[in-house]
């Protein structure tokens, strides 16, 4: 069975005084649920997980668990490049209570196929909640093939991929190669239909987090059959997709979170506040939208 089917929303951690702010992350938590989300996916690359202390990790991955109370799926960002850090992380994100784990490859090591086989084999055999694996090679410079995740697959285990390759050809390749009770998330918000065109299960996205009953929206009309409209959805949210990904995400999701008034701007070095070009853009874009 699939962890999720549908929408996810690679949430933020909103900061204050740059500690986490719980009052608010548990305020979207509530809103993207409201508005349809499938599933809440926390301490992902959205999430600034490389900028949290491993105590605020596991605590924000517990608070999201609760504040959640089973209304959809909690998944754990718990991806390392040493591989004994990713077993903890993903041992401490079953005990308190996540869903699945969102484990992105070993960024800077630059694993072997075999290294890179080795680390998630051992992840995996750690825990008893299922793992999708995160293939984002812009960001880690390690990408999974589809013959790594075709061999992946087979361990029980490892239920899925986000795939955020950007690479269309790859992302057919691994549709054709895994089972078909192996989940595709698109890792893309401008891929979505696209990968669901040919079988994936839906998206976790980074756009949800300001547009949550839109996005949700578009992959339930294309599992519904009306791929038209979820195709309009898809052209429509393009001009805004690019403005939130001018700048290294999540510093422009953060920044349009702000402008709506649902959370602080704040982040921790090396992230810092959007170019004031940028925060225009989102303007222009947003109202356009119809978010301002």
């Amino acid at each position: 069975m699939a962890i999720f089917k549908g929408s996810a929303v690679a949430i933020v951690t909103p900061m204050k005084d740059q500690k986490v702010d719980f009052d608010t992350m548990g305020k979207l938590i509530d809103w993207q649920i409201e508005e349809g989300t499938d599933c809440i996916v926390v301490c992902g690359t959205t999430g600034e997980a490389s900028t949290l202390y491993n105590e605020e990790h596991v605590q924000t991955i517990e608070y999201a668990v609760q504040k959640v109370a089973g209304r959809v799926p909690v998944i754990a960002g718990c991806g390392s490049n040493h591989t004994e850090h990713g077993v903890w992380l993903s041992r401490e994100a079953q005990r308190v209570g996540a869903d699945g784990l969102l484990s992105v490859t070993p960024y800077y090591n630059k694993a072997t196929p075999r290294g890179l086989i080795r680390h998630y084999t051992q992840i995996a055999d750690s825990v008893d909640i299922p793992i999708i694996l995160y293939s984002v090679s812009s960001r880690t410079g390690v990408n999974i093939t589809p013959a790594i995740a075709k061999e992946l697959s087979r361990h029980p285990n490892i239920q899925g991929i986000k795939e955020a390759s950007g690479n269309i050809s790859q992302i057919v390749e691994m549709a054709r190669l895994v089972s078909e009770d192996f989940d595709l998330y698109c890792g893309n918000d401008d891929h979505v239909v696209p990968v669901l065109s040919v079988g994936g299960s839906g998206v976790i996205s980074t756009i949800a987090n300001i547009a949550p009953k839109d996005t949700h929206d578009m992959v339930a009309k294309f599992f519904a059959g009306d791929i038209r409209g979820a195709a309009e959805i898809q052209l429509k949210q393009k001009p805004l997709i690019d403005a939130l990904f001018c700048e290294v995400n999540p510093v422009p999701v953060k920044t349009a979170l702000s402008l709506m008034g649902k959370c602080r701007d704040e982040f921790r070095l090396p992230m810092c506040q959007a170019e004031e070009s940028t925060v225009q853009r989102l303007k222009k874009e947003m109202t356009a939208y119809g978010i301002l």
